[in-house]
């Protein structure tokens, strides 16, 4: 049997910052991969 808690975050303002800015910093970091991936894939192809 699986068991499951909710958890609800209620973060002050400091924490809703670094929230958002660790968020920032991911999706960076996933379009600088992405972008990286697309170039190599074209130069395969020519």
């Amino acid at each position: 049997m699986v068991k499951v808690i909710k958890v609800m975050l209620i973060p002050n303002n400091v924490q809703k910052t670094k929230m958002f800015q660790y968020a920032g910093a991911s999706r960076f970091a996933y379009n600088w991969a992405l972008a990286r991936e697309k170039e190599n894939y074209e130069k395969v192809l020519i």
